[in-house]
């Protein structure tokens, strides 16, 4: 059985570790905990990883954010893999910092990353991981805000924050969406 794993973010010095980048994070320290390594592909970097008899595909789109659904179409295609069976790590202004919440579907929420998916995928039922960076910007803050990196606080957070994400994605594979929802949704 074969699952997607995506990441969003941007690719480029000028991103690495900014709150718009936390699906790279996720997946990068998801891939380092299992010992695996990416190389640049089509449309992103890809790492593989096995999991109690899972193939789990992590994915970098190198497509830059506001496109990432070409690179989630082509690996899903390209690895026969099915939509319930994918994935999306994101970025989200509207929960608390480290907060994470996994949901089967939902509306973009103005999140181009999200909007670009939905449209090249024809639905909003999808699986997200949203990750809170939290929205302590001022009115017209927001894209600075985004783009910028997180407190010394949140980066000393960050590890925890991570760790559990990944422990999020593996029950996704091994238990599925609506097990996972009711173990870690509410912590």
């Amino acid at each position: 059985m074969k699952f997607l794993i995506t990441g969003l973010g941007n690719i480029g010095p000028e991103y690495h570790e900014t709150r718009h980048n936390i699906g790279f994070m996720v997946v990068d320290a998801l891939a380092k905990d299992a010992g695996v390594y990416f190389s640049d592909n089509r449309y992103g970097a890809i790492a593989e990883l096995k999991l109690k008899g899972r193939t789990l595909i992590l994915l970098k789109p190198s497509t830059f954010m506001n496109l990432s659904g070409n690179a989630i179409r082509y690996w899903l295609q390209k690895e026969n893999i099915e939509l319930e069976n994918m994935l999306v790590v994101v970025d989200d202004i509207a929960l608390p910092f480290g907060t994470l919440r996994l949901k089967p579907k939902g509306s973009d929420a103005g999140h181009n990353g999200l909007k670009n998916i939905q449209e090249l995928l024809g639905t909003q039922n999808y699986n997200r991981l949203r990750f809170g960076i939290g929205n302590d910007f001022s009115r017209g803050g927001q894209i600075d805000y985004v783009l910028g990196h997180f407190t010394k606080e949140q980066q000393k957070e960050m590890p925890i924050r991570l760790e559990r994400a990944g422990e999020i994605i593996k029950s996704f594979c091994l238990a599925g969406i609506q097990n996972t929802m009711n173990l870690y949704n509410n912590k």
